[in-house]
C-alpha cells in the first residue's frame, strides 16, 4: 500500500503510526504539543524512535470530549501539517472525521484520512478521500456499547464503511480498517476485539490495532494514563501475532523493540527450519 511516497507491505511486518495530539484536553497527552516548535520536536524525537507514519489529530475523541468547530480543528491541524511535510520526509495521516477539516488537511499535505466514524459521520467525506485518491482507515464505532453477536455486529459495520467508501470510489486497495478499542465498547468487547483480531482479515483490508494508553488497559492493570506503556506494549505483541499492518501508538520507541522482538521469534524460528 502506498502512503505519500512510502510503499507499506500489506503482510509481513507491523508498522509503527505515531500519535501527536495538538489538543489542549485529549486523554493521554493533552496540551503538551499546542505549539508548532513543541509539535515539530515531537515529530523528529518520533522519527528518531523508529516511528513509520505520523497520524496528527486537532479534536480530542476521549469520552466526554467536547466537539470543537470545523474552523478550529483546521487551525490547529493544517499548519503543523505543512511544517512537518516541509521538513521530514514522513508520510502523515490526519486523524478527522469531518470533511471540511479533511480538505484543508488534505491542502496542507496530508497523505492518508483517518476516520474514527468510518464514514458514517459526515457523508462528503468519502467523496472527498475519493477526489484526492488518498488511502483512508475506516474505524469501527457505535453510539452506544449494545450487541447481540458482538463480534459479527462488528464485521457487518465494518462492512457498511466499505460499502460506503466503494459507492464514492474509494478503491479497495486504499483502505484500512481498524477494529475501534474504546469506541462503542464495553470493556469486555475491548478485550475480546483484540484477542479476535484475526477476524477482520476476512474483510480483505489491512488492519490497523489502536489501543495506546486506553481505559483497556488502564482498568486491567488499574494504572493511569502515564503508566500504561508495558500494557500496551502487549497489546502491540497480540498484533504482530495476529496480522496487524499498523499499531497506532504514543510510546513508540518501547513499541518499535516490541515489535521487532515479536517479529524475530515468530518469522527468524520458521527461517531456520524450513
Amino acid at each position: 500500500m502506498r502512503i505519500g511516497n512510502r510503499d507499506y507491505e500489506i503482510s509481513g511486518h507491523t508498522y509503527v503510526m505515531g500519535i501527536l495530539n495538538v489538543t489542549p484536553d485529549s486523554f493521554s497527552d493533552g496540551g503538551k504539543y499546542t505549539s508548532i516548535d513543541r509539535a515539530l520536536y515531537r515529530v523528529e524525537e518520533m522519527l528518531h524512535e523508529g516511528m513509520d507514519l505520523l497520524d496528527i489529530g486537532g479534536e480530542s475523541t476521549r469520552p466526554g470530549h467536547t466537539m470543537v468547530s470545523e474552523e478550529e480543528e483546521i487551525e490547529r491541524v493544517a499548519p503543523v501539517i505543512e511544517k512537518v511535510k516541509c521538513r521530514f520526509d514522513i508520510p502523515v495521516s490526519l486523524d478527522t472525521y469531518k470533511a471540511k477539516v479533511a480538505r484543508a488537511g488534505i491542502s496542507a499535505g496530508a497523505d492518508l484520512i483517518n476516520d474514527i466514524w468510518g464514514l458514517k459521520y459526515d457523508a462528503e467525506l468519502a467523496g472527498v478521500i475519493a477526489g484526492a485518491d488518498l488511502p483512508c482507515c475506516l474505524m469501527h464505532n457505535r453510539k452506544e456499547a449494545v450487541y447481540e453477536n458482538y463480534m459479527e455486529e462488528v464485521l457487518m459495520d465494518l462492512r457498511e464503511s466499505l460499502k460506503c467508501a466503494h459507492k464514492a470510489g474509494i478503491r479497495g486497495d486504499r483502505i484500512i480498517l481498524d477494529p475501534g478499542v474504546g469506541f462503542g465498547k464495553t470493556y469486555e468487547h475491548n478485550l475480546e476485539v483484540i484477542d479476535r483480531l484475526e477476524m477482520l482479515q476476512s474483510l480483505g483490508c489491512p488492519i490497523l490495532l489502536g489501543t495506546s494508553r486506553k481505559s483497556v488497559v488502564g482498568l486491567t492493570l488499574d494504572l493511569p494514563a502515564s503508566e500504561r506503556v508495558e500494557g500496551t506494549i502487549v497489546t502491540t505483541v497480540y498484533g504482530v501475532l495476529k496480522g496487524a499492518m499498523f499499531v497506532r501508538v504514543h510510546d513508540v520507541k518501547e513499541n518499535v523493540r516490541a515489535i521487532r522482538m515479536a517479529e524475530a521469534i515468530r518469522d527468524g524460528y520458521r527461517k531456520e527450519n524450513r
